[in-house]
């Protein structure tokens, strides 16, 4: 058996602070320390690069099955690797709905078969996503996908019965419904923002209290079931108080916070260009200070993409007729490092925690979000933190041109991805996926 190749990672700093070698070899972690052993190894210089964990995203949208004209597995997986990302979690929104064991396997499977990172399906918590009955949650964790998190993303579980119901349901196989907090009846026909960029644009406005108050409802309900709840995409200074409130009592919550609601407020809204358009909307600055200062005290435990790709089509149009969402694995790390590092708000070892440790202990990846040790997996990531780059969303891999920070120049690189020892991304380029799994796709017939 040819042995598998064996790169020595020269000079990195772990975390950001002590310089030390990291050998990777078998998949793992072989060893770390100072002038390590380098024979037969293929040398990766990373002097001055800063190594983190791979990071994991809980909250992706890779379009497929059914939506391939906006992304598919291998383009937003591609993208995930560019990122930094060795694991990500696909929504259920795909068409036909991920809501049966079928479909997550089928995702599952075509995540293998691309190579470029971990692909964990999200199951949808109810049939279609239409709120009316629970989807096949038993036989979706059961299946070969092993499902552990189940979200109606892009809608909101707005039936409290129907929640409580999942959130009961889940508890059986350690599961964690992770709600997408908007009450529809608040929201009908809303463009953006409540408030006064909202009044003088005359567009309906999505209010802040229509997230808040399904918050509110699900981390009572989870109390009172004793159950796992994760909130996606918080947006408002509310949001964090009552998530703040329920951890203080000892609810089982999480919650997430997008790159671009750490960065972006309403008043770009002004521009009416749709690539600003996003579903929960641009707050305002109060708001974004308050994500920030969450995150940064543990309040909001992780940052998730919320990748979601548009056909040009769809965006290049009126505010109106837009669709909402942004792309956003190829820039959320240096945004994070632009927002939260550079503001002195986090270290390196605070964005190991919030994209790689805990996204992965709330998907339940128990291979990722590992310390980097000797003997732990080999998904790690190499960062240029002194870099700088400009945003040029017809030069990514994901298919979605629909970038907010299109043309902005960012902070920090990522120069190279090892995932499960393998480098899928060298000098910040694609190198090739993983070879176990392409391997298995030349030999399917």
């Amino acid at each position: 058996m040819t042995a598998s190749p064996r790169y020595l990672v020269r000079g990195a700093s772990l975390y950001g602070e002590t310089p030390a070698d990291l050998l990777v070899a078998d998949g793992v972690i072989a060893g770390i320390g100072s002038g390590l052993d380098a024979s037969g190894a293929t040398v990766v210089d990373a002097d001055g690069l800063v190594a983190l964990p791979g990071l994991v995203d809980v909250h992706t949208h890779l379009r497929e099955p059914g939506r391939e004209d906006a992304e598919t597995v291998e383009t937003g997986s591609k993208a995930a690797a560019l990122g930094g990302y060795t694991a990500v979690h696909a929504m259920a929104n795909s068409n036909p709905v991920a809501d049966t064991a079928g479909v997550v396997e089928q995702v599952a499977h075509l995540g293998r078969r691309a190579g470029w990172a971990d692909v964990r399906p999200v199951g949808a918590v109810t049939v279609g996503l239409k709120g009316e009955r629970l989807a096949e949650l038993g036989a979706m964790a059961e299946s070969a996908a092993a499902v552990r998190m189940f979200s109606d993303d892009g809608m909101c579980v707005h039936d409290p019965v129907l929640m409580r119901r999942a959130l009961e349901y889940v508890k059986a196989f350690d599961g964690v419904v992770a709600q997408h907090a908007q009450e529809p009846r608040l929201t009908a026909g809303a463009q953006m923002n409540e408030g006064a960029v909202s009044s003088v644009l005359g567009l309906p406005g999505w209010p802040a209290v229509a997230e808040e108050s399904i918050i509110a409802r699900d981390v009572l309900l989870a109390q009172h079931v004793g159950s796992r709840l994760h909130v996606c995409h918080v947006s408002t200074a509310g949001s964090v108080d009552i998530i703040r409130w329920a951890k203080a009592r000892g609810i089982d919550v999480t919650a997430e916070v997008t790159p671009h609601h750490l960065m972006l407020t309403d008043e770009l809204v002004r521009t009416y260009d749709p690539v600003y358009k996003v579903n929960p909307p641009l707050r305002t600055h109060d708001d974004v200070e308050a994500l920030r200062a969450a995150l940064a005290d543990g309040t909001i435990d992780v940052v998730g993409t919320d990748h979601a790709p548009h056909p040009s089509e769809h965006k290049e149009c009126e505010w109106v007729q837009a669709a909402m969402g942004m792309t956003g694995l190829e820039t959320a790390l240096s945004v994070v490092q632009l927002a939260m590092v550079e503001t002195g708000l986090m270290g390196w070892r605070d964005v190991a925690r919030a994209m790689s440790e805990a996204p992965a202990k709330i998907g339940r990846d128990s291979d990722h979000g590992r310390p980097l040790a000797e003997g732990e997996p080999g998904h790690l990531v190499l960062v240029d933190p002194a870099a700088r780059w400009t945003v040029d969303p017809a030069a990514q891999a994901t298919k979605g041109r629909n970038s907010p920070f299109a043309g902005r120049e960012l902070p920090g690189r990522v120069v190279a991805t090892f995932y499960a020892g393998h480098p899928t991304v060298l000098d910040g380029e694609l190198n090739a996926p993983h070879p176990a799994f392409a391997g298995a796709r030349a030999g399917e017939h």
